[in-house]
């Protein structure tokens, strides 16, 4: 094909197709190269989009009897965990009940495969109906470059040109590092593995369980035993007749500790609240990935040159520290702002860095890399051995002291919290973290 694309986007998840999106209903001639069998193919991970986003891209989505949703969260909850006990603290508001929601839970195969639905009727209705693409089932081995400048890219022996491209090719970002703008591979110590197993339920069962109604959904995640100490965390979300249940752990340290993320897993579902939690489901699905650790240090040395723009997990835009694990959220913005510029790009007729620039402005202006910014430190607390090991076993130790109830003098609450800490940290040690959660949080 000689006919050059105002825009290539290379990768159909969710950053690339929220910025195939935003080509199209701009009225962009672009080509969508996915290298799954259909969007979402290859996409085994999953679990709250949070924000507005989605309802800018998609308006009024809960109103589709079919979207590509789950549920929506109006239930949070964040639970510390021993090898006998689990502390949780528990929010539920009605507040969460109104669309657009504040987060809905995803399968990431069905979400991002409605997604593509939408850009292709978005393509339907401009004028380029027939000269813009989703082509899937293709792999990119090359971004085609002259003079440092993209130019399109190559798959196979074919040849595909365009004034600038979109690169959305997720955590696995060779492409990335082929045009230059990530020269090395990420250390371990900033990379994580999520594993996951899908378990199905009968809906009611589901919904009894769980205290959901109607579409309603809670998200879970655990800090402590969960890891078996290995540095990390457990998370439970529930979907529509389902739940996705699973652990985020550092490679590194798995490395160092020579354990395996099926070991880990199956060593969190022996658990006491997990078992009960899982008890007569159905294993369905059984999937395992890579994922930043949030650490601003993975992204590449800049998001943007002539005729490129990097988004979602390819620039390692992804945070967790503590509140919530975003990473979709992130992914849809950044692929909306990387288009919004390539059309503000075609309007000067200049796909050069001077005008590609303005991407890294508007998104460092955004929440993304606000947050990404000033919660470093928070994300760097939460994969400290005291928040991943002694926090969490000695807020279950008083647990068990405050609520278990025996026929003898109970000592002051006082009491009961200083002894935990002997037993498991000390005083100073906690007042410096507090100390550095203040700063951080």
């Amino acid at each position: 094909m000689d006919e050059k694309f105002d825009c290539i986007v290379i990768g159909g998840g969710v950053a690339g197709l929220s910025a195939a999106l935003t080509l199209a209903r701009n009225n962009m001639k672009f080509l969508l190269i996915e290298r799954g069998e259909f969007a979402g193919s290859k996409n085994v991970s999953g679990g709250v989009l949070w924000g507005s986003d989605l309802n800018k891209l998609v308006p009024n989505y809960w109103e589709e009897e079919d979207g590509g949703w789950e549920r929506f969260i109006n239930h949070r909850r964040l639970t510390f965990m021993d090898e006998q006990s689990t502390f949780s603290l528990d929010f539920k508001s009605k507040h969460f009940n109104e669309a657009p929601y504040s987060g809905v839970v995803v399968l990431r195969s069905k979400f991002d495969n409605w997604l593509s639905a939408k850009v292709q009727e978005a393509i339907d209705a401009s004028d380029f109906a027939m000269d813009s693409f989703i082509a899937t089932n293709i792999k990119v081995d090359e971004v085609l470059m002259e003079n440092d400048k993209a130019v399109g890219i190559r798959t196979g022996e074919e040849e595909f040109h365009a004034d600038s491209v979109i690169i959305a090719e997720g955590v696995n970002n060779l492409l990335t590092r082929q045009v230059g703008l990530q020269d090395k591979y990420v250390p371990a110590d900033h990379m994580l593995t999520g594993i996951k197993e899908v378990i199905r339920f009968d809906q009611k069962v589901l919904e009894d369980r769980f205290q959901l109604n109607g579409l309603s959904g809670m998200s879970n995640e655990f800090v402590g035993w969960a890891t078996d100490g290995v540095e990390g965390g457990g998370f439970l979300y529930t979907n529509r007749d389902t739940i996705s249940l699973g652990l985020v752990l550092s490679i590194k340290d798995m490395r160092e500790k020579k354990r395996s993320p099926h070991d880990l897993l199956n060593h969190f579902k022996t658990h006491p609240t997990i078992a009960d939690a899982i008890r007569g489901g159905e294993i369905v699905e059984y999937s395992a990935h890579v994922v930043s650790s949030g650490d601003s240090r993975a992204m590449p040395k800049e998001l943007y040159k002539d005729g490129i723009l990097i988004a979602g997990e390819a620039a390692n835009l992804l945070m967790n520290a503590g509140k919530a694990i975003q990473g979709m959220d992130y992914a849809m913005r950044s692929g909306i702002l990387a288009a919004e510029t390539i059309v503000k790009a075609k309007e000067q007729n200049d796909y050069s860095s001077a005008v590609l620039r303005e991407y890294r402005a508007v998104l460092n202006d955004s929440y993304v890399m606000k947050d990404i910014n000033n919660f470093q430190d928070a994300v760097h607390l939460l994969h400290t051995e005291t928040m991943q090991s002694k926090v969490p076993n000695l807020i279950c130790d008083f647990g068990r002291q405050f609520f278990t109830i025996k026929n003898e003098p109970t000592p002051k609450s006082e009491k009961m919290l200083l002894g935990a800490i002997k037993r498991h940290s000390s005083l100073w040690e906690l007042i410096q973290l507090g100390f550095k959660a203040r700063k951080s949080l």
